[in-house]
């Protein structure tokens, strides 16, 4: 899905490779209107995309509500031991850069001000050591 990775384990592992941080995105893909959104107007724009391609590694954690659209056991289990160490108030959508190791860069909380070109920004800022 446009490059998207669901293992927190080979995100982590890919990261420490190509030393680049994670963008790990909390979404409910059938249900959260900003979720949806945000799929549609950041990361599914090119400008993102074209941005995310040999700067970011990216890990969605879906939490689809409709009986089609379930996980398995394994991805659902392991999206719920993310939603515990990065999300546990489960907010939705919720954006994190990481480092390779799991530390926490910087936090989206809801739908990002301001447009994809604009949300590329503040990442390359936190990227280049700006806060």
């Amino acid at each position: 899905d446009n490059g998207w990775l669901t293992s927190f384990d080979e995100a982590k592992q890919l990261s420490k490779e190509k030393n680049i941080p994670i963008l790990l995105n909390f979404s409910g893909s059938d249900w959260c209107g900003p979720c949806i959104r945000m799929k549609k107007e950041i990361f599914e724009s090119a400008t993102f995309m074209d941005f995310a391609a040999n700067r970011l590694i990216l890990l969605n954690a879906d939490f689809p509500r409709r009986k089609k659209n379930q996980l398995s056991d394994f991805q659902l289990k392991q999206n719920e031991a993310l939603a515990e160490k990065y999300n546990p108030l489960g907010k939705f959508p919720l954006t994190l850069l990481l480092d390779a190791d799991g530390k926490l860069l910087k936090e989206w909380d809801g739908f990002p001000d301001g447009n994809a070109g604009e949300f590329v920004q503040q990442i390359s800022k936190v990227r280049h050591g700006e806060k």
